[in-house]
């Protein structure tokens, strides 16, 4: 195993040296926009009718990126830039055919592909890497954006993100302006900066048309930070004047667990408090947090014999989470930190349960222009009646930019039990894991990637317990190629991390071609994609585990809708026997037998422009020794821009032989979302699984009285349904209030 560990190592770092040594390019002719600096304050009512408007640079001749990357703009938009001693302007036009924009709902953080609207990215530290984004939909309907790692893919963008800010808009017969005023307090950059990177963009549903100010190719995300201009300051700008903001909040809950006699009812104080430390960093403080408010996970059909990753909406954990996030394996295979391990325990029965975190601290941002720091610490209270111990989980992080766009991090998280247990075993007392990561993004972001190395430490467990990964991916020229190794050692312990399985070598390999027909009336592009994945086991000798081939067509068209066709090959060594029903009674599959079984599978997304949207799915073939009938999708109606009204039926059809359970699994999620106005908002979903035996309700009606201030009523309920008979029951009141002093 060691002289492995060492090959292994050796791989890596050949693969690093090679693709280092590429020739990096940039951009082409790189466009730049002044931003007038100003005495007066603007006055945001969504008209351009200042005089200062009329004299402030013009950011326009915008390009499309889709449905092509390589002509202009069919709508112009033009961005102008102002600024004073506190505040960042920005005027918008946009041209349309008409006002009939698509704007699904007044609610904020909406959906950027499915509204029309222009986004701005600031890249305030001119590192390629980290950018703020702000978007408004001709409705005055606001978004803001946290990017990491590039923009390069869909899980860099952060939109639980809240900052103070404001836009003001107006709907005329065939364009729509915006005014936007961003605080310099609500965003980090360096004191004295005279330019920044910046890229409006925009999406106009109603056309079908993408536009971007500079040019992206149409391989790459949109919002990705590689492909910017410059905005230039005409005077140099000032400190980042951060305020000290306390965000304190009062919550009274009323619940139930119908399996004990009694209600409890709770009267819960505490709160934030954020610090600004120089231009860059943040110190975040909470003391008793409550996170009921936040929305609730949407729930699946797990036919997997892993744990899937969910994402974090906390806002305590959400401001430069990528500081300790993106540490690890970019598919989610070993990951030594993910914050939602803090405040969730396992009970004497296994079951995942709410652990209650007393405090914590999170120092996070720039130190200078090439340094990142992020220190992580929180306490969790003891819970001896589920023999859950009281523990400390910190960690520290420090990033190095490198060339152009790429870093290095080095990191170390630390789970330490405080307190003396008897349920606790000596070689559960503390977990630490320690690890490099480089991260590799060209300027035209042709190629990149990720090598690292990590190692955990348990007491008596010091040896071995590596994790590793050299991932490199090429993107240019309608070509895109990944080779992706990993390696997870059988000790490998990540406690506050993602670790789905332990005891593999992966070799995987991707290709993916695009072409686009010469008549683009009907299908915009197509490509062609193949997927080889092997999985070995270290400790069997290396025998293969897992095998998965996967051929996919996918077929995009012009007014949006997308249709997805794929063919897989699997094949699965269980070690042990495994019931993929998971149902109570069920007898698993024989273990120390490898199954192969194939699979088809079609995915059908229609026109986002539509008032009616839909989108359907399905899965036909063999299942380990038997069979899987799949069928499900979506249907969304809007009442533009009140309501949103969508239902989601997903169902799976498992067939084994005898002995085995065959089983039908129902998964139902509908979900209404009305808007009364920008600042009120009643949502409302629905979800009943009869593979997790739940009926769940969670309607929550949102007033958000003051900037970042809020003020919620939750209600839950749960349900068994194999009887329909309560299982939990809770109501609570909610206020927060957001206070800069």
């Amino acid at each position: 195993m060691q002289k492995f560990d060492i090959f292994y190592l050796k791989v890596a770092v050949f693969c690093l040296l090679l693709i280092s040594s590429t020739v990096l390019s940039g951009q082409d002719n790189q466009k730049s926009i002044t931003a007038q600096y100003v005495t007066d304050e603007i006055h945001l009512d969504g008209n351009l009718y200042e005089p200062i408007w009329q004299s402030a640079d013009v950011a326009d001749d915008f390009w499309q990126f889709f449905p092509k990357d390589n002509v202009k703009a069919e709508y112009p938009t033009e961005v102008r830039v102002v600024y004073n001693e506190t505040t960042l302007y920005i005027g918008i036009r946009a041209a349309a055919p008409n006002n009939d924009f698509v704007v699904t709902s007044l609610k904020r953080d909406f959906s950027g592909t499915q509204n029309d609207n222009v986004t701005l990215v600031f890249d305030t530290f001119n590192d390629g890497t980290n950018a703020y984004a702000f978007g408004v939909t001709p409705f005055g309907v606001r978004r803001e954006i946290l990017i990491a790692n590039g923009g390069a893919t869909r899980e860099s963008f952060n939109l639980t993100w809240d900052v103070k800010w404001k836009a003001e808009s107006k709907i005329y017969d065939n364009y729509y302006t915006v005014e936007v005023a961003i605080p310099f307090s609500s965003i980090k950059f360096e004191e004295g900066a005279t330019k920044w990177r910046f890229r409006p963009y925009r999406w106009s549903v109603q056309t079908n048309e993408q536009t971007t100010w500079t040019r992206v190719p149409q391989t790459q995300l949109l919002a990705n930070v590689a492909f910017m201009g410059e905005l230039i300051f005409e005077k140099p700008l000032g400190k980042s004047r951060t305020p000290l903001a306390v965000i304190p909040y009062v919550n009274t809950l009323v619940q139930k667990d119908f399996n004990m006699e009694s209600p409890d009812f709770d009267f819960l104080v505490g709160g934030d408090a954020k610090v600004a430390i120089g231009d860059g960093m943040n110190l975040d403080l909470t003391f008793n947090p409550d996170f009921s408010n936040v929305e609730v996970d949407d729930i699946f059909t797990n036919l997997t014999r892993f744990e899937l990753l969910l994402p974090e909406r906390r806002q305590f954990f959400i401001d430069n989470s990528d500081l300790f996030a993106s540490f690890g394996n970019y598919f989610r295979e070993a990951r030594p930190f993910f914050s939602r391990r803090i405040g969730l325990a396992r009970d004497t029965s296994g079951n995942l349960i709410q652990n209650r975190i007393i405090g914590g601290a999170r120092l996070s941002g720039k130190l200078n222009e090439n340094w990142r720091l992020g220190i992580l610490n929180m306490q969790t209270a003891a819970d001896e009646g589920n023999e859950i111990s009281s523990n400390n989980n910190m960690m520290f992080a420090l990033q190095r930019k490198v060339a152009s766009r790429s870093n290095v991090g080095v990191f170390m998280v630390n789970r330490q039990t405080f307190g003396d247990y008897d349920f606790v075993e000596n070689n559960q007392k503390y977990n630490r894991v320690i690890g490099a990561d480089y991260n590799l993004a060209t300027a035209d972001n042709a190629w990149s990637g990720r090598f690292y190395v990590h190692k955990s430490f348990n007491p008596d467990d010091t040896k071995g317990n590596y994790s590793a990964q050299a991932i490199a991916t090429y993107n240019k020229n309608d070509w895109v190629f990944i080779s992706d190794w990993v390696y997870v050692d059988n000790d490998f312990q990540a406690d506050l991390g993602f670790v789905p399985r332990t005891d593999i070598f992966k070799m995987g390999n991707f290709a993916q071609r695009f072409f686009y027909p010469k008549n683009r009336n009907i299908i915009n592009r197509q490509n062609a994609q193949l997927l080889f994945i092997n999985y070995f086991r270290p400790t069997l000798d290396f025998k293969l585990s897992d095998y998965l081939f996967r051929a996919t067509w996918e077929t995009e068209f012009k007014n949006q809708a997308m249709v997805t066709a794929n063919y897989s090959n699997q094949y699965i060594y269980l070690t042990n026997g495994f019931d993929p029903t998971q149902t109570d009674s069920g007898v698993p599959l024989l273990g120390d037998i490898g199954y192969t079984f194939n699979q088809a599978n079609i995915v059908y997304t229609s026109n986002n422009s539509n008032l009616l949207t839909y989108s359907f799915n399905t899965t036909l073939g063999e299942f380990f020794n038997g069979n899987r009938y799949s069928i499900g999708g979506t249907a969304a109606y809007r009442i533009q821009p009140w309501a949103q009204f969508s239902l989601n039926v997903n169902y799976d059809g498992i067939r084994l032989p005898d002995p085995h359970p065959s089983v039908d699994f129902w998964l139902f999620t509908p979900r209404f979302d009305i808007t009364f106005s920008k600042s009120v908002f009643w949502t409302t979903l629905i979800q009943y699984s009869n593979q997790r035996e739940n009926l769940g309700i969670n309607s929550r009606l949102q007033w958000r009285f003051a900037p970042l201030s809020d003020l919620y009523l939750v209600y839950n309920d749960n349900y068994y349904t194999t009887d329909f008979s309560l299982r939990f029951r809770s109501i609570n009141l909610k206020v927060s209030y957001w206070l800069n002093l």
